[in-house]
């Protein structure tokens, strides 16, 4: 399953996250430092539900914003009759 929502596109970005000690000078401090700079990832919140796709139910990879948004047409949930 590749990381990408199916409705707009959104997928992996990568980026860094900078680790700082110290109090700023600002505050009364001898200012800070930056003490670590790491590689991250920024992965989307990706939901598999079953949507409304041509006419017909199918399973599709959406992030929770499209999903939230209304992006995502879901089906009517299944009526199930007791068996008289």
């Amino acid at each position: 399953m590749s990381r990408v929502c199916e409705v707009c596109g959104k997928s992996v970005h990568a980026g860094g996250s900078i680790s700082r000690r110290g109090l700023a000078k600002k505050k009364g401090g001898v200012g800070s430092r930056v003490i670590a700079r790491n590689k991250r990832i920024f992965r989307p919140n990706l939901k598999k539900v079953r949507a409304w796709v041509n006419g017909g139910v199918q399973r599709v990879t959406a992030c929770t914003s499209c999903i939230q948004a209304g992006k995502v047409i879901k089906p009517p949930k299944r009526e199930y009759t007791k068996a008289e």
